[in-house]
């Protein structure tokens, strides 16, 4: 005996059921449709013709899910300005160790320019304070008065003060390194004054000393050097930037300095210097 199944057409009238004897093959779960000319199988999707009434076969369309808020219009995202920027380049090691620079320090540069401000401004203070107040055998504010009058200024007396208290004044400043450029200006202006006094006093060009300029002119140089070069980080006005970079504005002192005693002597003297 097997378990094949047989067709009912092929069943004798005894293998036939009878009666209420139900089979589960005589009542089938679904019939499928039959292909004809009229309704043949689909093979592309043009066959299918969702949802329409000529439809070649029996098909259902799945509804379409859409999300919560798939109705509002699409906002478009900004791009972020950062991705726009050009990417620089990356320097190459040659590059790199091409202009890459040793950062170097200032040196002894400072120590040198506080032992020129010393030497200048000392000098400058001490034979201010013999024509101020007498002290070191100096002349004193009268005979500094008598002096510039025979050498023939006017106003002497005026000169007198103004040529020792500018000497006092700005060797004490030089000294600590404050108002630097104002002090070195001071100490050129009455330097170049007493250049053109020793100058007009002996016939021709003289140099050497004691009857030369000699003092005169390295004392009014190094006035002017310390202008240009600022007094540097040992000073009062070290943290200044112009103290140790010092650019447009101390040639402008300078210039202001050497006019000042350019002008004092031609307006309260006026003799030539050079003859």
């Amino acid at each position: 005996m097997t378990d094949e199944r047989k067709d009912p057409s092929e069943l004798s009238d005894a293998d036939k059921p009878t009666g209420n004897v139900s089979s589960p093959y005589d009542s089938p779960t679904e019939q499928f449709p039959t292909v004809s000319a009229k309704n043949p199988l689909p093979r592309t999707d043009d066959d299918l013709d969702f949802g329409s009434t000529n439809a070649n076969s029996l098909t259902e369309q799945i509804p379409t899910y859409r999300a919560p808020g798939a109705d509002q219009p699409t906002v478009a995202l900004e791009r972020e300005t950062a991705y726009d920027a050009p990417i620089a380049a990356v320097p190459t090691a040659e590059a790199v160790a091409g202009t890459t620079e040793t950062p170097r320090g200032r040196g002894t540069l400072d120590l040198g320019l506080l032992a020129l401000r010393l030497a200048v401004g000392g000098t400058a203070l001490v034979h201010g304070l013999q024509k101020l107040t007498g002290i070191w055998n100096g002349p004193g504010l009268g005979g500094f008065e008598t002096m510039l009058a025979d050498a023939g200024f006017q106003q002497a007396k005026w000169m007198a003060i103004l040529g020792a208290v500018g000497e006092v004044a700005g060797g004490a400043l030089l000294i600590l390194g404050l108002l630097t450029p104002v002090a070195a200006a001071s100490v050129l202006a009455v330097m170049i004054n007493a250049w053109a006094l020793r100058q007009a006093s002996a016939p021709g060009l003289e140099y050497f000393a004691p009857d030369g300029t000699e003092y005169e002119m390295l004392l009014g140089i190094c006035a002017g050097v310390i202008i240009l070069t600022g007094p540097g980080r040992i000073a009062l006005d070290g943290r200044r930037g112009w103290a140790t970079r010092p650019f447009v504005g101390s040639l402008v002192v300078l210039i202001l300095g050497i006019a000042a005693g350019v002008c004092t002597w031609i307006f309260l003297n006026g003799a030539n210097p050079l003859i």
